[in-house]
């Protein structure tokens, strides 16, 4: 066996001495930790959990007279705590994108120079299916610190949507200049039910966004939107968005404990999970938040996120 193939399959600890440059630098690893995660593109890893297997190697700059202090190092503890953060944000589909962000993760400590992962799913097949990167500081452009946003997050029953005055009452809810994200209520026509809990959180949760869509048909300003980044950015251009819940409810690591994928107790979890500043809930509805009739809405001289409504 060649010496990069031997490489190909060592360590990482062996593959990081092997590719160290001239200047000196310590390591740090965290071998074999093997975590229960649900993770994977298929249908059949979602609702389940596999072992995967993680092996980190950490280059580290070395310190000015360490002094036995332990401030002064780079913490094991930095490596498992990264992957728990990662693991705990949101459901993945892809190794390589856990991977990506653990590396991230570590690089953010200014005493991380350069990071080994090796991740494997242990239950996929017959031997460890993985992927491993190695990411250096200047791989990994720093995030830009932004504004975090408490978003307006307002849940309109289904009289609301086929009311000729939507209009109206968007020209109002845009009126406040705040990040604006609608949510609403499912259909009113009877929604198909299934034998397994899981194919009808799938029904249900589409028939919400089946309701979304129809909501962004009335009205051009508002968008249908379905992840994280989508909605961040939309917040910061003043877009109207409309959520559709499927991919965070179903990626999230915490998603809302229902027996049926009830739209206004989503739309409880969806506001409280982006730290939104006020829930209200207009329409023929029991929402989440202050609620007011479509008619209370619309006779209202302000509407404001601060106190609800203003007459």
């Amino acid at each position: 066996m060649t010496s990069d193939i031997r490489l190909a399959f060592a360590h990482p600890s062996e593959r990081a001495e092997a590719t160290a440059g001239p200047d000196p630098r310590d390591r740090i690893s965290l071998r074999d930790h093997i975590r229960e995660v649900e993770i994977g593109a298929f249908q059949a890893e979602r609702g389940t959990t596999q072992r995967i297997c993680f092996n980190v190697v950490v280059e580290v700059r070395l310190p000015d007279g360490l002094d036995d202090d332990v401030d002064k190092i780079l913490s094991y503890d930095r490596i498992s705590e990264a992957i728990d953060r990662e693991l705990s944000a949101e459901r993945l589909n892809l190794l390589e994108t856990l991977a990506e962000r653990v590396a991230e993760d570590i690089l953010a400590d200014p005493r991380a120079a350069r990071v080994f992962v090796r991740i494997e799913k242990l239950d996929r097949g017959p031997g460890a299916l993985g992927v491993e990167i190695v990411r250096d500081r200047e791989m990994i452009d720093p995030p830009a610190a932004e504004e975090t946003l408490h978003p307006w997050v307002v849940y309109l029953g289904n009289d609301v949507i086929a009311s000729p005055d939507l209009g109206i009452l968007l020209d109002r809810l845009e009126a406040s200049e705040l990040p604006l994200i609608l949510c609403v209520d499912g259909p009113d026509q009877g929604i198909p039910q299934a034998a397994h809990p899981a194919a009808q959180r799938r029904i249900d949760l589409l028939a919400i966004e089946q309701n979304a869509w129809v909501l962004a048909g009335r009205d051009r300003r508002c968008v249908v939107v379905g992840t994280r980044t989508e909605l961040d950015w939309a917040m910061r251009q003043g877009q109207i968005s409309v959520w559709a819940p499927s991919k965070i409810v179903l990626d999230a690591t915490d998603s809302p404990d229902l027996d049926r994928m009830d739209a206004a107790a989503l739309t409880a979890w969806f506001a409280e999970s982006f730290a939104a500043q006020t829930r209200l809930s207009i329409g023929d509805v029991a929402g989440p938040g202050r609620v007011l009739s479509l008619a209370d809405a619309l006779s209202a001289q302000t509407l404001s996120p601060g106190l609800g409504v203003l007459k």
